[in-house]
């Protein structure tokens, strides 16, 4: 019986026995494994085109809900404000009372160095802590006695905002308008001898001529003649403008004729910083400067032993007469 050609077996005969591929023939292809599919197990199968996938989407954080603040519990910056304003008052006066303390300028006595309602800085240190005053410096004084008189009450209608300005001065955030100070220029330290006027008008110092551009306009060195050495620990002072200022001219009659204790200075003002068009450094004359004028004073030291060795002296006199009238009686 005749085969079809499309019946016939992949494999040529060949007497090693049907099925077995012939030298030189590729080998048989193994079966596939059957797979069950779910077309098989009976589930629909479906394709889906790609434009109808499903593209996953981000999935929104839950939102925030704020949470209130409990009632009747201030936050911890609200309980810090008190701390902190202590704080700045308590390092404003330890400042005030140790460093540098603001006062206004009450007067015309130092125009046009200072004007009337200029505030100035003044350095307290050096004058508490021992600190020489100098020629030539602006310094802040307490009343000696008698230089100023009660004046008017500045006091303001207001009682807290009054209030306000007193605790303000206390700490020094504000100059203080009770208190009875002074602001005048050094002329003479101790030993010196302070004379008006020379030939010329001018005011000299242990003898050398003082130059002061700083006068107000119009004004002289000054139109009261004087003659005055500085007593030990006391100062000669004078202001800018002479003919307005009641300096140590108007007080000659008083203790110390005409000069301050030492112990009376506040400090010394260096810099006016209001109003800030007219802020400005206070500095020394170059006048004050002059060699000339230290070598022609008689210094503190020089004046304690003018004064105690006479003194010394005659206590030892005393002394060997009274040993002597011992003996004598003896």
């Amino acid at each position: 019986m005749s085969t079809p050609e499309g019946d016939r077996p992949f494999f040529s005969s060949d007497p090693q026995g049907p099925g077995v591929p012939a030298a030189g023939e590729p080998g048989p292809i193994p079966p596939v494994p059957h797979v069950p599919t779910y077309e098989a197990a009976g589930f629909p199968v479906q394709s889906t085109p790609d434009s109808e996938v499903p593209i996953a989407q981000p999935v929104p954080a839950p939102p925030v809900v704020p949470v209130a603040p409990e009632v009747g519990k201030p936050s911890a910056w609200l309980r810090e404000i008190p701390i902190l304003v202590a704080v700045a008052l308590a390092i404003a006066l330890l400042v005030k009372t140790f460093l540098v303390q603001a006062f206004f300028i009450p007067s015309e006595s130092m125009e046009n160095t200072l004007l009337v309602g200029d505030r100035v800085l003044v350095n307290k240190f050096s004058a508490r802590f021992g600190g020489d005053v100098q020629r030539g410096q602006v310094i802040v004084f307490k009343d000696p006695g008698g230089w100023l008189d009660d004046g008017q009450d500045d006091t303001t209608g207001n009682p807290v905002v009054q209030r306000l300005k007193d605790v303000f001065s206390f700490v020094g955030l504000l100059p203080s308008q009770s208190e009875k100070d002074l602001i005048k220029r050094v002329i003479g330290v101790a030993g010196d001898k302070v004379v008006c006027c020379d030939d010329r008008g001018r005011i000299t110092v242990n003898g050398v001529p003082l130059d002061e551009p700083y006068l107000y306009p119009g004004d002289k060195p000054s139109d009261r003649q004087f003659s005055i050495t500085v007593p030990p620990n006391r100062l000669w002072v004078m202001g800018d403008h002479r003919s307005d200022s009641a300096d140590s001219r108007s007080h000659m009659e008083g203790p110390g004729n005409g000069t301050i204790p030492t112990e009376n200075v506040v400090g010394r003002a260096f810099v006016s910083v209001w109003p800030i068009n007219r802020a400005k450094l206070l500095k020394v004359p170059g006048t004050f400067k002059r060699p000339e004028i230290d070598d022609g004073g008689l210094a503190p030291s020089a004046i304690g032993l003018g004064v105690l060795g006479p003194l010394v002296v005659l206590r030892r006199r005393r002394f060997n007469a009274l040993q002597l009238h011992h003996r004598s009686g003896s």
